[in-house]
């Protein structure tokens, strides 16, 4: 992968370099490159403009080249779109329900489309506010990677791609500035690990400090088996050679604790123990040897793990916060049900309140985010489970109450621990914190987020940009995938309506066209893909309000059953319009966001707007198929009401009460950002789109 590739998309810069004999590029040639680039929503900053002028044209046009098949991905316009009805949205508004009907039966018949004319359009009247390219810097690249690695959260699939892109491309100089002397998240130590031993450019020397736990060890054999990583999933281990079965052997052999670690994934370790022979090191490893054997023979073994869920099972409390105050992280974790568990519980804050300072910051921040609005009993309560699909759960909140002086008084214990710990690095100076940031959720999680041109946290809310009528479009291509035919794909875009009170309203898709009462329109159902296929949704946000419409859940829905990771390409996405009758249907420079659909499932719900409030509720989930049903919006409505409902109601931790924090400790509170030295914005400073840079250097 191309450095560029990676550079535009995370930070919209790029690198320029210049070859021997560079020259002077002629204005008119600068010019017409710019006037292809805006077309697709973007142009240079003054830095960039002066960088390229200097080059050659030989130099400029694989530098152009480059850069605007990059710029074509990252919206959707590498690819033509040719919906149903070429008129639309008004070719289908107008036409009569019978020719509406024959089309279909028509096209179902014989996946051919019906044939029109290409209609003249208007050219495009929207203003669009163009995103500037920088100029960057190999140096400020390997920053930029060295701070994805040094998250204290999770990464996305796409994170650990540019990782990996940027090791290969690296020469040992390059390498150090990325990698650095602690990775603290386990499972990315274990995936940079990986990476650098299937790239040989590691060893046990420069990987050996990355590693303390035997699930350490487990993680780093499933990445480096290209399995999943975080455990969630068990991985199909490689044959590994002899002198990869040292290093693996070598790295378990100085863990402490290792039996009982090892325990925690018996079955895996028995399986991997398989592949590793530890018994043909016996001699060597000898206690890899011996507890592979007590795990292999189901020896007896008091784990720590057991201890605490005996205590649990008979009430012994004071037995629990002792056993608690050992492990940090578990009694952080174990605190709700530890404060339900008995009457006393200033005793457990006490005692939580001596060992917080041992806790990781992500936990805290949970903590301190969950006691803060135990008292609110919310109808629901989601959890999203480990692993690389991006599904949510929701159940009802049933849990018992606590107090509401002990939840206040853990919020003040994480909040003191917070303060004091940012307290010790470099100081902000004058620190502006923009409220808006409320909306924005703190990035503890990102291992299943999709790749998208502008990423959030699941649960954010992003203002809408100005417009009256939104455009979602997909696009998706049947094929081979690995050797293996795709067969016919058909991807069905809906859009469901619901009022305040998630009551069903109407939707929009192949089976509703469209809309008796509202501007909603659908642009045609198209069941095959051999060259690629697309549709359109155009939604009218003031007459759906108008009718008392409220909630839009957008989806995805594969009718033929083949989950979108089997795809050879699916993305969606969504423009913001003022005059959807000019331009193209697609206009590259109006797309407000694009994302690829990768998921293992059949459904997905990228965004759920609110159009009251026009807001866009970042959500990028996945549903599972609901049985007896074909895979269409109606037979899924139950899942779309509860994932709405989850997703509309979410409060995760937000950024500004993380800023808000770093600002109390670090610097002097401003009321505005022309005051500031250091800002944390939307759309200046530090804002929500800098995920590796917060999730490096504030989550600390």
């Amino acid at each position: 992968m191309n450095i560029n590739t990676i550079y535009v998309r995370r930070a919209a810069k790029v690198i320029v370099e210049q070859g021997e004999g560079a020259g002077r590029l002629s204005k008119a040639y600068l010019a017409a490159a710019l006037k292809n680039i805006e077309s697709l929503g973007f142009t240079f900053s003054r830095r960039l403009m002066r960088a390229v002028s200097t080059l050659s044209k030989e130099q400029f046009e694989k530098f152009y080249h480059g850069l605007i098949g990059d710029l074509k991905r990252l919206v959707g316009a590498h690819v033509k779109y040719k919906p149903m009805y070429p008129g639309f949205p008004a070719q289908v508004m107008r036409e009569y329900d019978a020719e509406l009907y024959w089309n279909a039966v028509y096209h179902y018949l014989t996946l051919d489309l019906p044939e029109y004319e290409t209609q003249e359009r208007l050219p495009l009247r929207d203003e669009v506010n163009l995103k500037a390219i920088d100029l960057g810097s190999k140096a400020d690249f390997h920053v930029m990677i060295s701070r994805l690695v040094q998250a204290k959260t999770s990464i996305s699939e796409t994170d650990k791609g540019d990782i990996d892109a940027a090791i290969a491309c690296a020469d040992p100089d390059e390498l150090e500035a990325i990698l650095p002397p602690e990775i603290p998240f386990k499972e990315n130590a274990a995936f940079v690990a990986a990476s650098l031993l299937k790239h040989d450019k590691a060893g046990t020397d420069r990987i050996g400090r990355y590693f303390k736990t035997a699930t350490d060890v487990l993680r780093l054999a499933a990445a480096w088996s290209d399995g999943d990583v975080s455990l969630a999933e068990p991985a199909r281990f490689r044959k590994f050679k002899r002198s990869e079965r040292r290093l693996l052997l070598g790295l378990l052999e100085r863990c402490p604790s290792l039996t009982e670690d090892m325990r925690r994934y018996k079955d895996r370790w028995i399986r991997l123990g398989e592949i590793l022979h530890p018994s043909e090191y016996k001699n060597r490893f000898t206690r890899c040897q011996e507890a592979f054997g007590i795990l292999r023979n189901n020896k007896p073994f008091t784990t720590f793990g057991g201890s605490v869920e005996l205590a649990f099972r008979y009430g012994q409390v004071w037995t629990l916060i002792d056993l608690l105050m050992r492990r940090p992280g578990e009694f952080a974790r174990r605190l709700d049900q530890l404060l339900r568990s008995t009457p006393h519980t200033e005793y457990v804050v006490l005692a939580f309140g001596e060992v917080a300072d041992q806790v990781s910051t992500p936990v805290l921040l949970q903590v301190k985010n969950h006691f803060a609005r135990r008292p609110e009993r919310p109808e629901l309560r989601v959890f999203f489970p480990k692993g690389n699909t991006a599904k949510a759960f929701a159940i009802p909140h049933t849990l018992p109450e606590i107090g509401e002086t002990a939840c206040r008084n853990i919020v003040e214990v994480c909040e003191k621990t917070l303060v004091q710990r940012f307290s010790e690095l470099p100081s902000l100076g004058k620190t502006h914190v923009d409220i808006r940031l409320k909306d924005y959720h703190v990035p503890f999680s990102q291992r299943s987020a999709s790749k998208a041109l502008h990423t959030l946290v699941r649960g954010s809310r992003v203002p809408m940009a100005e417009g009256d009528t939104i455009r979602f479009f997909n696009w998706w291509k049947e094929g081979t995938v690995d050797g293996k035919p795709t067969g016919r794909v058909d991807i069905d875009l809906s859009a469901v309506m619901y009022d305040r009170n998630w009551e069903y309203v109407e939707h929009i898709s192949y089976t509703n066209l469209r809309s008796s009462k509202y501007r909603a329109v659908h642009s045609g159902d198209i069941v095959s893909a051999p060259q690629g296929a697309c549709e359109f949704i155009d939604l009218h946000i003031p007459s759906i309000v108008e009718y008392g419409g409220r909630y839009i859940v957008a989806s995805l829905h594969s009718f033929t059953e083949q989950p979108y990771c089997d795809l050879p390409e699916c993305f969606a996405g969504w423009m913001m319009r003022k005059k959807p009758g000019s331009g193209e249907i697609f206009e590259p420079a109006t797309v407000v966001n694009k994302i690829d659909i990768t998921a293992d499932t059949r459904i997905a719900v990228p965004v759920i707007l609110d159009l009251v409030e026009r807001t866009v509720i970042w959500t990028d989930l996945s549903l599972t198929r609901q049985p007896h049903y074909q895979n269409n919006v109606e037979g899924n409505q139950k899942g779309m009401v509860l994932i709405g409902k989850a997703m509309s109601t979410l409060r995760k931790p937000d950024l500004y009460d993380l800023f808000a924090l770093h600002a109390k400790a670090r610097g002097e509170i401003v009321d505005t950002a022309d005051q500031a030295d250091t800002i944390f914005s939307v759309d200046r400073g530090v804002t929500p789109y800098d995920i590796e840079h917060i999730m490096a250097e504030y989550v600390v």
